[in-house]
């Protein structure tokens, strides 16, 4: 049956109405911070890891003709400050180790451990990346009276950039620094540099330019090498200068397996200070003021939101990471399930000699609750006037306003009553009919369904069954010409019918459809009837006749095909109905959780596999689209594509077989990638404002879908689609 419109009457005046509607609900707006927030940390981590705006490109060497002369043969540290062009070296016995590329979590903290051990002082040059994400390395390196010096913050080759990068990489560089340890340097190395003798046509104008930023550019005038991991006694050898002299030293502390350069710092630092060699930070050989100045006020709280936010993104990523391989062990599992117990569901009910119990044959009443079903209601009843079983049928019209009741009485056909009502709502026309019905079973179904003439028949035979209060039974989707209603077709036969067959197997069924539902009338007053407590009353009802002790059983022959909605508003309005009503049985029903017998085993066994399934499943699922999106943008983009295709290559046997086991045609299945591109992102947002909406305590109101009537009486094993007009037909979107 369609949802109801709210019964809330009264009026409000034409602007605030305007303004209300204009004011974007809570519900909206925090689906879109979130998204906007997420995306904002992604982009953040893409950032931070080198893989937005990184260029992995390094020039060749060019001529030399406009580097001058001083400089090509000066030393390792070269000042272009205030126009000035000058170099220094450090004096002999004394040596400056620097270390590139870091700080690395794993390296750096034991090239620090040596250090300390030898009381040693080093130049560390981090790149902003790296100090971004371990800001605590950074500090103890400042603290234990080592200097800092930026080496970019994506680690170009700048050469190749334009002044506009080359400030972008400086100031970030240095906001880094500033962040994780409240000073700025005014040292600076640039990636991919060496010797001052290399300084080519290309560089040199970066260093001036660099220089004239109030920055002291230092490369080095000996190369350890040890990035080629070429042995410690040769990371040694090329690392030791000549007769006593002096050097800057070239070393690595991240960009891979650095045990050789940490085995050679324990063997090279006591060696050369029995040789009389000193190790200091550059400042210090250099006699020369401190590299390092303290940062205060908006510099520094500016560097430490910047850290705090990187900070912030690595966890959110960390645990999106964990939520990733959460849902792909929930939707394993869940696949696994479905494929296993749905078999065995179809193995027991399909063998030979299979029955419920003695043939049931007594008459049996159908309510078919209705509002507003002028254009449904005529093919609803005839479909059931068609019945191989014997049965009344009451219609409950709860205060249509288009004539729905009168349609009904025009017909004049034998066994089919009127029951009028005021508008109450689907709960109270339900209860209304229970009321007038004659027989102990009761069917029922909604205004805008139809039945085929076998449907009452295979839906009651599981009552045979004493054990049995309820019976579900099998909704199609009657209007599957369009893509929209496609897509709604594999998501009933897979999502729905297959979850149906599993959850009949482990005794938990969540749902009785109110498409078509069958029930023991005892059951019901058992448990109170049909309740308004929820949105989703057929979910609520299904939950307390577990909670009661009853069986509720899977009729797969039992068909009923039913209107789907046939545009993303109506669709979006029917779902977040039911997501909402789904949580709201969930939680009226928690306390099966600590109960025993038959409803302490629902409570253990329905409500986690409903709440992992139907709430936690669905809401964690986009994870696997923007990692998608995320690899497709960022890499590795073939492993990326590989893995959602791996993905879908389940759903498509699962859907494929959900298909065959209900002897549906394959050909819809074409549409499948489609849905889990577009479809599918639908379905995640309505869950996330079901949650939003259930968080913030507010309340959804009853809402009309807007039927076509396209869904005509059964002929054969499907029902015969009717014209409508095109002024009914709504377009997908």
């Amino acid at each position: 049956m369609a949802s109801r419109p709210s019964r809330h009457g009264g009026g409000t005046t034409g602007s605030r109405s305007a303004a209300r509607r204009r004011r974007l609900p809570l519900r909206h707006l925090l689906p879109l911070l979130a998204l906007a927030a997420l995306m904002a940390m992604l982009m953040l981590r893409g950032y931070v890891n080198s893989e937005i705006l990184a260029d992995h490109r390094v020039r060749p060497p060019a001529a030399t003709d406009r580097v001058p002369e001083e400089i090509l043969r000066g030393g390792p540290v070269i000042d272009t400050r205030s126009g000035r062009t000058t170099t220094l070296r450090v004096p002999d016995h004394r040596l400056v180790l620097t270390f590139d590329d870091g700080p690395d979590p794993v390296w750096t903290p034991k090239v620090l451990d040596v250090l300390r051990q030898h009381d040693a002082h080093a130049v560390f040059f981090v790149t902003g990346t790296m100090a971004s994400r371990h800001p605590d390395l950074v500090a103890r390196m400042v603290r234990e009276g080592h200097e800092v010096g930026l080496h970019t913050f994506n680690h170009p080759d700048l050469s190749y950039q334009s002044k506009q990068r080359i400030d972008w990489e400086l100031s970030q560089n240095q906001l880094a620094i500033s962040g994780a340890a409240g000073i700025r340097t005014s040292l600076f190395r640039p990636p991919y540099s060496s010797f001052s003798a290399a300084m080519d046509n290309e560089s040199w104008p970066v260093t001036e330019y660099i220089g004239r930023r109030g920055y002291i550019t230092v490369v080095n005038d000996a190369d350890s090498e040890d990035w080629r991991r070429p042995g410690t006694a040769e990371i040694i050898r090329r690392a030791t200068p000549a007769d006593g002299k002096g050097a800057i030293v070239l070393m690595h502390d991240s960009g891979g397996d650095r045990s050789q350069t940490v085995a050679a710092l324990d063997r090279f630092l006591p060696d050369m200070k029995a040789r009389g060699y000193e190790f200091d930070n550059l400042t210090e050989a250099l006699d020369a003021p401190s590299a390092h100045t303290p940062v205060t006020g908006l510099d520094l709280w500016k560097g430490q939101a910047w850290v705090l936010l990187v900070q912030a993104s690595a966890g959110i990523t960390d645990g999106l990471v964990i939520g990733l391989a959460v849902i792909g062990t929930l939707v394993i599992a869940r696949f696994v399930l479905m494929l296993l117990l749905s078999a065995l569901h179809a193995r027991r009910v399909r063998r030979p000699g299979f029955r419920w119990g003695p043939p049931v044959t007594e008459p049996v009443s159908v309510l078919v609750p209705a509002y507003n079903e002028a254009k449904c209601i005529e093919n609803t009843v005839r479909s059931l006037t068609a019945s191989e079983h014997p049965i009344e049928v009451i219609v409950v019209d709860d205060g249509s306003s288009d004539g729905t009741a009168r349609i009904v009485e025009a017909m004049g056909l034998p066994g089919v009553r009127v029951v009028r009502q005021l508008n109450a709502g689907k709960p109270a026309a339900l209860n209304r009919g229970l009321a007038n019905a004659r027989h102990d079973i009761v069917v029922m179904m909604d205004g805008d369904t139809v039945f085929e003439p076998s449907t009452v028949r295979e839906l009651v035979q599981p009552f045979g069954d004493p054990r049995v209060g309820a019976v579900a039974g099998n909704a199609k989707v009657g209007n599957r010409d369009s893509l929209i209603g496609a897509w709604q077709h594999i998501e009933y036969v897979m999502g729905f019918n297959l979850d149906r067959r599993m959850y009949d197997v482990l005794r938990c069924m969540p749902t009785i459809p109110g498409a078509v539902g069958a029930f023991r009338r005892s059951a019901l007053e058992r448990v109170g009837g049909m309740s308004d407590d929820t949105l989703a009353e057929d979910t609520d009802i299904t939950m307390a006749l577990h909670r009661d002790g009853w069986r509720v059983v899977y009729a797969e022959n039992a068909r009923a095909w039913t209107e789907a909605p046939e545009s993303v508003q109506q669709l979006w309005s029917q779902r977040y109905r039911w997501s909402y009503g789904t949580m709201q049985a969930m939680w009226k029903h928690r306390r099966a959780l600590l109960d025993r017998g038959p409803s302490g085993r629902f409570g253990r066994v329905g409500l986690p596999l409903v709440s992992l399934f139907m709430v936690l499943a669905p809401l964690l699922a986009p994870l696997i689209d923007v990692f998608l999106l995320y690899g497709l943008i960022f890499g590795p983009t073939g492993k990326t594509i590989g893995a959602w295709l791996g993905v879908l290559a389940i759903q498509l046997f699962c859907a494929a077989y959900a298909f065959r086991l209900d002897r549906e045609r394959m050909t819809h299945l074409i549409t499948l990638p489609l849905q889990q591109l577009l479809y599918r992102q639908l379905m995640y947002v309505v869950l996330l404002q079901s949650w939003i909406t259930a968080l913030t305590g507010g309340r959804l109101r009853w809402q009309k879908l807007r039927r076509t009537g396209v869904v005509g009486a059964p002929v054969g094993a499907e029902p015969s689609p009717r014209a409508a007009r095109n002024e009914e037909r709504r377009p997908v979107g």
